[in-house]
């Protein structure tokens, strides 16, 4: 059996895009059974969802950073405890400096290109950006003819991948040539696909990947709170695997485990606790205006996205009555 590795939170987080929050050890937060069905692999029969509590109050135990093994996608695996509203401790504290993915003192120095059709050609090289070469990378000796080294960068599974770094042609450009079309081939990349480079607290260089990603319009999520498009299904989890942690969720005080892949378009279903309270209290009704960030389609920067409240209703009356999930359209 394969042992699990943690990846480096700052490599993770590179690769699951700049949007991507994961609550911190021993924060409080709200788990949402449906949005996490919107995750699962099919359709989730909620038969005794009567019984299930639209949202439950938890405890983030621990956060494993993961990616997957054949596909190099990230996810995260959290850990989570029910807590009772009349216990003690309960409250809207966002937990404390131990591990949580969102307590990294220093940003490691990172960049993502999308790849061109260029860069993705077997057999062709892939065109350095003038920052990455110079920032993330290490330094060339410029006094040589022409200017060559070779960059080692480690991916998310620990394999040592070997690059010929040049500055060649005319212009001049930054261009990684032999061991690129390895990488491409192994990773299976294509244009569209964005690779990440990230220089580690140790000076090491590290290397992952992101897949390319549906576009707002065909399915993702501006928020957590109800502001998402249509789920496509192109979830990761089994669902039997959701039904098994709606139904600990809804028990009582055992652990129980959920595994969150950010580059899926689905919305996040372990949200802040504070966060959720003060949306609770919003009198939300027709017509009011919003406004609400979401990631660029290369994760490259963050846009804002502005519209109109035009329905406030339970998006599933029969089954989840009492549901703040996607209340808002």
């Amino acid at each position: 059996m394969e042992l699990e590795k943690s990846l480096d939170p700052n490599l993770w987080h590179a690769c699951a895009g700049s949007m991507v929050q994961i609550p911190p050890i021993n924060s409080k937060v709200y788990y949402f059974p449906q949005g996490h069905a919107e995750h699962s692999l099919n359709s989730v029969d909620f038969p005794f969802s009567r019984q299930i509590p639209p949202l439950v109050l938890c405890r983030v135990d621990s956060v494993k950073f993961m990616a997957d093994g054949e596909t190099d996608e990230v996810y995260a695996k959290i850990m989570l405890t029910p807590l009772q509203n009349n216990e003690p401790d309960v409250g809207d504290d966002d937990g404390v400096s131990n591990g949580g993915c969102n307590n990294i003192e220093k940003k490691a120095a990172s960049f993502a290109k999308t790849l061109t059709q260029s860069d993705a050609n077997n057999g062709g090289g892939f065109s350095v950006p003038r920052y990455c070469a110079e920032t993330i990378f290490p330094t060339l000796d410029y006094s040589a003819d022409p200017p060559v080294q070779t960059v080692v960068a480690v991916d998310v599974h620990g394999q040592l991948w070997k690059f010929r770094h040049i500055y060649r042609g005319t212009p001049r450009r930054h261009l990684l040539t032999t061991g690129w079309s390895a990488f491409v081939n192994r990773k299976k990349l294509v244009a569209g696909d964005s690779v990440v480079f990230l220089r580690a607290e140790n000076g090491g260089i590290l290397v992952g990947i992101r897949r390319a990603k549906l576009g707002i319009g065909d399915g993702d999520c501006y928020g957590s709170l109800g502001f998402c498009g249509n789920s496509k299904g192109n979830g990761k989890v089994k669902p039997e695997e959701v039904l098994e942690a709606a139904k600990a969720a809804s028990g009582g005080r055992k652990p129980f485990e959920v595994a969150y892949y950010p580059r899926t378009s689905g919305p996040e279903f372990c949200v802040k606790a504070s966060a959720v309270n003060t949306a609770m209290k919003v009198p939300w009704c027709c017509g009011m205006r919003f406004k609400m960030a979401f990631e660029t389609e290369d994760s490259s920067r963050i846009s804002w996205f502005v519209g109109t409240i035009s329905s406030v209703q339970v998006a599933d009356p029969a089954r989840w009555p009492d549901s703040p999930w996607r209340l808002l359209e």
